[in-house]
């Protein structure tokens, strides 16, 4: 579907951009289809889709497919909390620990044969949205601290005690480094969303459904699918040895009954369609339709830099590497958001104040204020050795669509 006459693009561009990237990453098995949300201007000016939801049963692609969006949770979950900050509950610089009593002073490992030392500052809840907490992923494979997320499986959708039992794991750990110091990838919007519970009174589910979900329309998101919606629902692979393997069957998934925790870093499934009407809200200042979500100030405030200095994610990342979401130069890190800040570094096509993330499964959105514009791309594969470049790809072809810039 295109409807491009009057939004800045060129119908015949914008056509060729799902078949060029299923001739570049589905007909070679790099994922096993894909599905692409334009919105400018007003309008989606363009809907296309392409490949299997799965393979095996010879499922299409569909309009209304549900999909695991893994870290597309992220911004969600921040802006569930950045809602409460606007009633007055939480500040950017409170410490973390005047919410949960065990954060208050973790130490930092030190390496050798002390486990920890005393940390520089506490943590405060904008170290949780801007990956600077000094927590992690136990998927890092980078060091001690990894390792033992690891060992207690930190996060685990089955965990007993859900984000509460979590957070009192976490609390029996050292942190990587000194919250501020460094941006790493973490667990941190599992903690923003205990903190949400905690501020809410409510499970972090029941907050997204009353007051994000129901009030954007955003009716086939949550953190599991219902038995009615499994056939939408598509089964998630995994690249392995160059070829796509089953990693979670949609008719025998995990998403298929409730977590015992719900995770707001990672934990949902939705369409895109849904996630468009998210994305929409944002670009349009916090309100979509009646529902107002957000002030515009404080949409700005979530889609700026938020790093120390004004710094870029490279130049804060952690001098062993690091798994990240963008793969690229000259973007920073809003509230939740990555955020591009110096266009030539990233050598794409874009907008300075783009906002953007991904999600494990190779899933991802990008907005441009700027251009009016919100797009959302979903396929369902992990460990894809292309994400990156899949991602740059969509980049060029969406922004070499454009017959008129409104920056």
């Amino acid at each position: 579907m295109t409807n491009a006459n009057l939004h800045g693009f060129s119908a015949s561009r914008l056509a060729r951009i799902v078949p060029a990237l299923a001739e570049k990453y589905v007909a070679t098995g790099a994922i096993p289809g894909a599905l692409l949300m334009v919105w400018r201007g007003g309008a989606l000016v363009h809907l296309d889709m392409a490949g299997h939801i799965d393979l095996a049963r010879g499922q299409s692609v569909r309009e209304d497919a549900i999909y695991r969006i893994y870290s597309m949770t992220k911004p969600i979950t921040s802006v569930a909390l950045l809602m409460l900050l606007e009633e007055g509950k939480i500040a950017l610089d409170d410490p973390v620990g005047r919410f949960i009593p065990g954060f208050a002073g973790l130490g930092v490992h030190a390496g050798g044969g002390e486990p920890f030392s005393t940390t520089a500052r506490p943590m405060l809840v904008i170290d949780l949205l801007r990956h600077t907490s000094g927590l992690t992923y136990g998927f890092h494979n980078r060091t001690p601290v990894d390792a033992a997320y690891r060992q207690l499986n930190i996060g685990a959708a089955d965990t007993d005690g859900g984000l509460a039992a979590m957070m009192a794991q976490l609390e029996t750990l050292p942190l990587e480094f000194s919250p501020g110091e460094l941006w790493n990838y973490s667990v941190a919007t599992d903690v923003a969303g205990y903190l949400v519970e905690l501020l809410s009174g409510m499970t972090l589910g029941d907050f997204f459904r009353s007051r994000i979900f129901l009030p954007l329309n955003m009716h086939d998101t949550g953190f599991f699918v219902s038995a009615e919606k499994l056939d939408r629902f598509a089964t998630c692979y995994q690249a392995q040895g160059g070829r796509l393997v089953v990693q979670d069957d949609a008719r025998a998934s995990t998403f298929a009954v409730p977590p015992r925790l719900e995770s707001g870093g990672g934990g949902l499934v939705g369409t895109a369609g849904d996630y468009m009407r998210f994305c929409r809200m944002l670009l349009n200042g916090g309100c979509l339709d009646s529902a107002q979500l957000l002030s515009p100030k404080t949409v700005a405030l979530m889609t700026m830099n938020h790093l120390p200095g004004g710094r870029q994610m490279t130049q804060m990342m952690p001098a062993t590497g690091l798994f990240d979401e963008t793969g690229y130069s000259g973007v920073g890190f809003g509230l939740g958001v990555s955020v591009t800040v110096d266009l030539p570094a990233t050598r794409l096509p874009g907008s300075v104040g783009e906002f953007a993330w991904g999600g494990a499964a190779s899933t991802a959105f990008f907005v441009d204020p700027k251009e009016d514009m919100a797009v959302v791309f979903m396929t369902q594969v992990l460990g894809a050795p292309e994400r990156v470049r899949l991602r740059r790809d969509l980049r060029t072809l969406v922004y070499g669509a454009m017959t008129e810039s409104f920056a």
